[in-house]
C-alpha cells in the first residue's frame, strides 16, 4: 500500500508540474483588477459538482486576500442567484470538460442580464465550446484521474486548486496586498493574530 501512496502522490506532483504556463494568466489577472479594483465589481465564481468546490474555494481565499469574490452556484442562478451579480463584474467559471450544462446556461443567463461580461475559464478542453466563448482560458493540462476507475474528480480537481492558488498570489502581488490589510480581514485565530504581528513590525 506504501508504494501505491507513493504512485498516487507522484501522479498529482506530476499533473501539478505539466500545468500549461501562458500568458493566459497574465490576461486574467489583468482583467480581475480592472473589474474588480479599478470598476469596484467583483469576481463571480462558479461551478458545477466537485469543480463547484473547487470554486468555492477560490472565491474565499481571493475575498481574504483583498479581491472580493463570491461563490454562485449555478442551478440557484435559475431560481433568482444570479442577481447577486452586476455590471462591473467578472465570472470564474471552472468546468473540466468544458461542456457542463449548466455553466453555459449561466452564460447565457448573465449575458441576458449585463451582456459582454468578461469570461475566465479553467478547463481541460481548450477546444469546448465554453473555452471558445470565454476572454480568457486557462487549460489544466488535461491530467488523467489517479482515480482507479479513471473518473473521480481528483487529479483534475488538484490541478484546478493550484491554479486558483496561483491566480490569487499574482492578483495579491498586482494590488501589493500587505499584511496590515490582511490582518484587517482576519480578526480571529492564528492567521489573524500573525498577521497583525506582521503588521506591527512592518511599521
Amino acid at each position: 500500500m506504501l508504494e501505491e501512496i507513493r504512485s498516487v502522490l507522484r501522479k498529482e506532483a506530476d499533473a501539478i508540474n505539466n500545468i500549461p504556463v501562458t500568458d493566459a494568466y497574465e490576461k486574467a489577472v489583468r482583467i480581475i483588477e480592472e473589474r474588480v479594483h479599478v470598476k469596484k465589481g467583483k469576481l463571480v465564481a462558479s461551478g458545477m459538482g466537485k469543480a463547484g468546490q473547487i470554486a468555492l474555494n477560490i472565491a474565499t481565499t481571493f475575498s481574504s486576500t483583498g479581491t472580493p469574490a463570491v461563490f454562485l452556484h449555478p442551478s440557484d442562478a435559475q431560481h433568482g442567484d444570479l442577481g447577486v451579480i452586476q455590471p462591473n463584474d467578472v465570472l470564474l467559471l471552472i468546468s473540466n470538460s468544458g461542456k457542463t450544462r449548466e455553466i453555459l446556461e449561466l452564460v447565457e443567463l448573465a449575458d441576458h442580464l449585463y451582456p459582454r461580461l468578461p469570461l475566465i475559464v479553467i478547463t481541460s478542453n481548450g477546444q469546448s465550446e465554453l473555452a471558445k466563448i470565454a476572454d480568457v482560458c486557462i487549460e489544466t493540462g488535461n491530467p488523467a484521474e489517479v482515480c482507479p476507475l479513471g473518473l473521480t474528480p481528483s487529479t483534475s480537481t488538484t490541478v484546478m486548486t493550484v491554479i486558483g492558488d496561483v491566480l490569487v498570489v499574482m492578483m495579491m502581488k498586482q494590488i501589493n496586498f500587505s499584511n496590515e490589510e490582511y490582518a484587517k480581514r482576519h480578526h480571529g485565530g492564528y492567521l489573524g493574530e500573525q498577521s497583525r504581528r506582521q503588521a506591527r513590525l512592518e511599521k
